[in-house]
């Protein structure tokens, strides 16, 4: 039997044989560090557990959901907006309860745009983004996210043909992989740019909770224009350690939230009423785990870059999400690099060039070990001689 088209031209998935090459490594009895993944290590906090706990046992949770969330968590994403950025959103018109934020991610091309328009995607970024574009038929053109420019896309290398043809913009920051913030005047750049262009913006805001030196990462909600033209998906996975829980939300433009609803009114019936009732308890409960969540990323990022520059490598501090962009050594790609590190020093990263063609240069690097295995692997490292003091 032969696979439909729309599966042939998937692309590879990235993650998928980066955990494949790791498994392989520790089949073989290594002791492998690995630096590569994007899984957070710490548990759910215990009160949101007891939630879905407590509310698994109740019979009325066990009926399928509403289509379109239960109004209890599309609330508490209202509320949450309002406490954390001073952000109105109707919680009956402006938020849609996603399976995942990449579900929603991946979902938007095909509620929104017909096959062989265009789209607008960082790179480099997230690879799921082209499952999107993969799945809808849709073409897709880069925006370079470089390091001169603060791995931000520069709005003024975007051809006329570009601004009047394209539908859909991504943007993600805190930055996966980069790490890198944006500022509210960016957005506000971005609205302007959308304003004129008739572009609709999707802001991925998965690693919105994780901003370093005292700096909370700005909401592309908090701009001022930002629900005329576009939306923000926000994920409980990196906040609040719900990894495995599958649960997000988007908020902003009525009609982009309208076409999430539409979609998945016919690809699903409803989340786990259990899973909705503890994603509420968690965006409106007391928030210090999220305020100890982010200071141990950020020791962990204090630790990392120490010791890379102990062992002489080059790096700058990354001012959010929990991966660090670390340059590869001359005379490396990026893909060299990361397989030489872990043949030689048991040690896994994810290459750059795996998210796009501008993270070529580059290796991502997990902040999700303790101190001390990072320690370790940055010794391991520096025993292959690779950099210089």
């Amino acid at each position: 039997m032969k696979f439909s088209d729309r599966l042939n031209n998937l692309p590879p998935q990235f993650f998928a044989k980066l955990a494949q090459n790791v498994t392989a490594a520790v089949a073989e009895g290594r002791d492998i560090i690995n630096l590569g993944q994007g899984n957070p290590d710490q548990p759910t906090p215990p009160h949101i557990v007891k939630a879905v706990q407590e509310a698994a046992e109740k019979p009325e949770m066990h009926k399928y959901s509403p289509f379109r969330g239960t109004p209890e968590f599309r609330q508490a994403a209202s509320d949450f907006y309002k406490r954390q950025y001073d952000v109105e959103i109707d919680p009956d018109t402006e938020v849609a309860i996603l399976f995942g934020a990449k579900a929603g991610l991946v979902e938007l091309p095909l509620a929104l745009m017909n096959e062989g328009e265009l789209m607008l995607l960082p790179d480099p970024g997230y690879p799921d983004y082209l499952s999107g574009a993969g799945l809808a038929n849709v073409k897709y053109e880069i925006m370079p996210l470089l390091a001169e420019n603060n791995f931000l896309p520069d709005y003024r290398k975007l051809t006329e043909e570009q601004k009047q043809l394209a539908k859909l913009m991504y943007l993600n920051y805190p930055n996966n992989p980069t790490g890198a913030t944006a500022s509210l005047s960016f957005f506000e750049e971005t609205i302007q740019l959308a304003k004129k262009s008739g572009i609709k913006i999707v802001h991925d805001f998965a690693y919105g909770a994780i901003g370093f030196d005292g700096k909370k990462p700005v909401s592309y909600m908090q701009a001022e224009g930002a629900k005329e033209n576009g939306i923000e998906l926000y994920t409980m996975s990196k906040t609040y350690n719900m990894a495995g829980w599958r649960v997000g939300f988007a908020v902003g433009n009525k009609q982009m939230i309208e076409a999430i609803n539409l979609i998945q009114d016919h690809l699903y019936v409803g989340l786990f009423p259990a899973v909705q009732h503890a994603a509420a308890v968690a965006l409106t409960a007391d928030q210090t785990c999220v305020d100890d969540l982010v200071k141990l990323y950020e020791q962990r990022r204090n630790v990392l870059m120490a010791e890379c520059k102990r062992i002489g490598w080059d790096v700058t501090a990354q001012s959010g999400s929990f991966f660090a962009w670390l340059p590869v050594p001359a005379g490396f790609t990026s893909e060299e690099f990361t397989e030489f590190l872990l043949e030689k020093a048991d040690v896994a990263v994810a290459a750059g060039n795996g998210f796009g063609e501008y993270g070529e240069g580059y290796i991502r690097v997990g902040l999700l070990m303790d101190e001390e295995r990072i320690k370790e692997a940055i010794s391991r490292i520096e025993q292959l001689g690779v950099f210089l003091k």
